[in-house]
């Protein structure tokens, strides 16, 4: 997990510790002197700063040794981000299951457990659950509650950033405004001991969006990522930021109508969610007496080749693609990616015969489409570098080395 892009925004004597740290994770300056060079602080200056991060245990030298410095003279010693003084934990919810983690502060997935986990039985059974996932969890992973800095969670529906709160979702009965944070980290201290720790919340296409592009495309100015799993939610990533709308809205494709009569579990008609999601093919399957009950059956048939489910999934595909030609008309995006339980190959040949036909051909010259690169872990991914923005961003890092007595 590396540093956003761009500048820091600040020279000269407002460049403080933080700032440094910024330029150092971004590998924009690893050197004394090249931290000179971008901020115009003078030698003794950065020295002093440097010297509160290295007390803080939030940097250390490279291992590449040393480089030419741009400031002329003898060669200097590479710094780099220790990801080694915390960890933090993430999870990622979907309807009927859930993944969790412990990672490395870049990202490394030290432990990892995934199994049954019904959003439906509401926030204090299933957040209560996470919270032993996860003391189980730092426990293999050789860590324990105190080098936890904060925790990331992705849920499926609409969240307000500023609050951590779920606003109306639909597929999530129980869970409208509750304190997803102060539940979180109460039951992480009930399983672990742990001091309550910073709990960053989002949706969860957002935070499989912001995973895959700093992972997979850190170049591409705006991507969008479509997740088809029991619902359908996209996450859109401009210029390395999360794009959340006014509170927490934008992305929620699922619920434009296209028409149809099928009643969605939002309770309006016409959802594109409704007659296209993998709960929607789900149905149609069980209604020709092929057993499925939600998107992850899907997967499983379509892993296994059978014909309906693919036939079914292509024509879902390009229901999605109909809306989706909008969405890059709209958008402009340089990557258009798949993911969820209908993401193969049947679901994007769909998505590609309608998206291509409907769009104008300059929205799509530069378009690529694509599947998920991270699959099942992106959510954590995400989640994770969500965390690890959060807390080491140039202000809340000089906050939190002052409350370290650095």
């Amino acid at each position: 997990m590396t540093g956003r892009p761009g500048r820091t925004g600040k020279s000269g004597s407002q460049a403080g510790a933080g700032d440094l740290l910024e330029l150092v994770r971004s590998g924009r300056a690893v050197t004394r002197g090249a931290l000179q060079q971008a901020t115009g602080l003078s030698r003794a200056t950065v020295g002093q700063r440097l010297d509160r991060l290295f007390r803080a245990g939030w940097l250390r030298e490279g291992a590449g040794g040393r480089v030419d410095s741009p400031l002329g003279g003898r060669p200097s010693i590479t710094l780099e981000f220790d990801d080694s003084h915390a960890v933090v934990l993430a999870a990622d919810l979907d309807t009927r299951h859930a993944r969790a983690a412990v990672l490395t502060l870049t990202g490394e997935i030290l432990a990892e457990q995934a199994g049954a986990l019904m959003v439906e039985d509401g926030p204090d059974a299933v957040l209560g659950e996470l919270g032993h996932w996860f003391a189980d969890l730092l426990t293999k992973a050789g860590h324990h509650a105190g080098e936890v800095c904060g925790i990331g969670l992705a849920v499926p529906g609409p969240v307000d950033s500023e609050t951590g709160r779920v606003v109306q979702p639909p597929i999530m009965p129980g869970w409208d405004g509750y304190d997803i944070r102060g539940r979180l980290s109460r039951a992480l201290t009930d399983h672990s001991g742990a001091p309550a720790v910073p709990v960053l919340v989002d949706n969860d296409a957002n935070l499989m969006a912001y995973g895959e592009q700093r992972t997979g495309h850190p170049d591409c100015r705006a991507f969008v990522l479509v997740k088809v799993s029991t619902g359908i939610g996209a996450g859109v990533v401009v210029d390395g930021s999360v794009y959340r709308g006014v509170d927490g809205g934008a992305g929620d494709i699922g619920h434009i109508r296209v028409g149809a009569d099928a009643l969605c579990r939002c309770g309006s008609y016409g959802c594109l969610a409704a007659v296209a999601s993998g709960g929607a093919v789900a149905r149609r399957l069980a209604a020709s007496g092929v057993p499925a009950a939600s998107g992850s059956d899907v997967r499983e048939l379509l892993a296994a080749g059978h014909p309906e489910a693919a036939a079914l999934a292509r024509e879902a595909g390009r229901q999605v693609g109909d809306v989706l030609a909008t969405v890059v008309t709209l958008l402009n995006p340089g990557v258009l990616m798949i993911a969820g339980d209908l993401a193969g190959t049947p679901f994007l040949t769909g998505v590609r015969e309608l998206l291509y036909q409907r769009a104008l051909p300059r929205s799509t010259a530069h378009l690529d489409v694509v599947t998920s690169r991270l699959g099942d872990r992106a959510g954590l991914i995400g989640a994770g570098a969500l965390v690890v923005e959060h807390l080491y961003a140039p202000d809340r890092a000089e906050q939190r080395l002052s409350e370290m007595g650095v």
